[in-house]
């Protein structure tokens, strides 16, 4: 039986974070290097697991050690279509062998991607904007969202995660108490079907309610409502991902208050779902404007906003915007790789079918223990919300960071999010195998067992 109880909680904003206090611990050279990684890097660096992992190589959705020992990875979405992917190494050499350079200059290889990517969404989104990063995209989504309705107020879920700049930090609740929300800022349930559905008030109708108490809220305070904006597979929340359709309500709440609703596509983008290329067509919206972020060029620094045209008239005419390397040639060519990988791998297919057969096997070797409430997700992004039991609901951060770490003794790697921590979050590169599949389900009904 697992002891829960000697674990100890994790913080909100240390989901699965090493401990310093441990440090005696570990083997003597990662001792030395983490010593050096706090003298040169400072505090807010953090590790993940209760003993960190060296990694000094990665192939695909595989992780090497100085050892040599390899690690499954079921965590890393960035590296989309898997660490190291030949495509994407042969594209960027090839650019960077022949030119880097800014969107200043007339181009066809952005041309071609941008064509090609705006393809992939409805027909209203028609512009596309390139950043650096996934917090750029969303500082820049919000700032023309502030821009097109001349009001201030957000609207987020209270476990969202959105990006790092101060702007973007102010509606990322998830950051914790240390990094407070805007003034602007309103905050609603997460979309969790099992704690505040019933058959009375469907998940939608809840969800409604919370967002109409919300504009209130905004308008009393004279601010107005800019935008609601949402990761659309809710990862840091705890991976909702249905029922589909409950953000339809929202939207049309949002655009009746004269606000933008933007998708946060940068985790669920990208065909990880499995259904579509972007998280939020599994809902049957059209959003005003969609995010991107690091999936987007197997983590080369490359992210992007689409716009609906009509936002981007007043905004273009009046605001100077310059993303100095947002889009930058070499970037392109790793997105353009990814684009095509995914493409002519069919991995969009080879999420739906991998992590349904994930989910099926979750659910099978989890069917008997009173601490999983529920296995949920779509395509490649899952989440396991761990509980004291099914009664009470009540979640268990000890017990998931428990589980996340033994995995880690196995060499599987994955983490965990939710508001107490207590969710099992699984989101590997989209090449995962039926292969890998069947050994994290091995390990993880191996671990399992220590519960029963």
């Amino acid at each position: 039986m697992m002891e829960t109880s000697q674990i100890r909680k994790p913080s909100r904003a240390m989901v699965n974070g090493f401990d310093p206090n441990r440090l005696s611990e570990l083997p003597d050279h990662i001792q030395e290097n983490i010593r050096r990684r706090d003298k040169s890097l400072g505090p807010s660096y953090r590790l993940f697991y209760n003993t960190p992992v060296e990694v000094v190589r990665a192939q695909g959705v595989t992780l090497f050690d100085s050892q040599g020992n390899e690690y499954l990875d079921v965590y890393n979405n960035v590296p989309s279509v898997g660490h190291a992917h030949p495509r994407v190494v042969a594209a960027v050499h090839e650019q960077m062998q022949k030119l880097n350079t800014n969107t200043r200059y007339v181009q066809e290889s952005i041309l071609d991607y941008s064509e090609q990517l705006l393809s992939t969404f409805p027909a209203e989104l028609g512009h596309i904007m390139f950043t650096c990063t996934g917090s750029e995209a969303n500082d820049l989504a919000m700032r023309v969202a502030k821009y097109v309705t001349g009001n201030q107020g957000i609207i987020v879920t209270a476990g969202a995660y959105h990006g790092l700049t101060t702007e973007v930090a102010s509606f990322s609740p998830s950051l914790g108490i240390g990094v407070p929300l805007g003034a602007n800022v309103r905050v609603i349930d997460a979309p969790d079907a099992l704690r505040y559905a019933s058959d009375e008030k469907p998940l939608a109708e809840h969800l409604r309610d919370q967002v109409r108490a919300a504009i209130a809220d905004l308008h009393r305070h004279g601010v107005g409502v800019a935008a609601f904006i949402a990761d659309s597979i809710f990862s840091s929340d705890g991976v909702f991902d249905g029922p589909a359709g409950f953000l339809r309500p929202i939207v049309e709440e949002i655009h009746a208050a004269g606000g933008l609703y933007i998708a946060d596509e940068v985790q669920p983008g990208f065909g990880r779902t499995g259904e579509e290329w972007w998280g939020f067509q599994r809902h049957g919206i059209v959003p005003d404007i969609v995010t991107m972020g690091k999936p987007m060029g197997n983590g080369i620094p490359i992210s992007a906003a689409v716009f609906k045209p009509e936002l981007l008239v007043e905004f273009g005419k009046n605001i100077r915007y310059f993303n100095t390397f947002g889009g930058n040639t070499v970037a392109i060519a790793a997105a353009q790789a990814v684009l095509d990988v995914i493409r002519e791998e069919s991995l969009m297919e080879n999420a739906l079918k991998v992590g349904s057969k994930i989910q099926s096997e979750l659910r099978r070797i989890t069917q008997d223990l009173d601490q999983v409430a529920e296995v949920r997700g779509s395509g490649l992004f899952i989440g396991v919300d761990l509980v004291t039991d099914r009664s009470s609901l009540t979640p268990d951060g000890n017990l998931a960071g428990l589980i996340v770490n033994r995995l880690r003794e196995e060499r599987i790697l994955i983490s965990a999010c939710g508001a107490q921590g207590n969710v099992l979050k699984l989101r590997p590169p989209l090449p995962f195998s039926m292969t890998d599949a069947d050994r994290l389900i091995e390990a993880m009904d191996r671990v399992l067992q220590e519960l029963r």
